[in-house]
């Protein structure tokens, strides 16, 4: 059957940066329509390929870090906080889920367990409620709770 002459899917390598950003055989992707499709089309398997199914157009998706970043924290200590992905979708943050890298990246665990990076601008909006805790770390409080975050070793 023929086509319309239009496909979404670039014919090139794809990749997921861990900057956030979508790349076409090394270039960024500048259409932000096109970037916003890809993130709330991209599957993950269990094994953990991406990949990428728009009707009869289908692509592996090369992941440089994590399938998903988290673009902006909303929210407050007193009544928690909010994630925003890339694909858009907001989850509760799950305080717990919370870790640092020892290459000083911080990470969440979203999407029933998916551990996402935390984009800078991500993170300091989270950091500007935390107070300084003992030994080079810091506290988070949420709701009742205090979190200790320590920079992994």
């Amino acid at each position: 059957m023929a086509r319309a002459g239009f496909t979404a899917i670039h014919a090139g390598r794809i990749r997921f940066g861990k900057d956030g950003r979508w790349y076409c055989d090394g270039e960024t992707i500048a259409n932000q329509a096109i970037c916003r499709l890809y993130a709330r089309t991209m599957t993950v398997d269990p094994d953990g390929r991406a990949r990428l199914e728009l009707g009869e157009d289908r692509a592996e998706v090369e992941i440089e870090d994590t399938p998903w970043v988290v673009t902006t924290v909303e929210g407050d200590p007193g009544g928690g906080f909010q994630v925003v992905l890339n694909d858009e979708t907001r989850e509760t943050l799950d305080p717990d889920s919370l870790r640092v890298s020892p290459e000083h990246v911080p990470y969440c665990r979203v999407k029933d367990g998916v551990e996402v990076r935390m984009l800078r601008k991500a993170w300091n909006e989270l950091m500007r409620h935390a107070e300084p805790g003992p030994a080079d770390t810091c506290v988070l409080r949420v709701g009742r709770r205090s979190l200790v975050l320590a920079q992994a070793s």
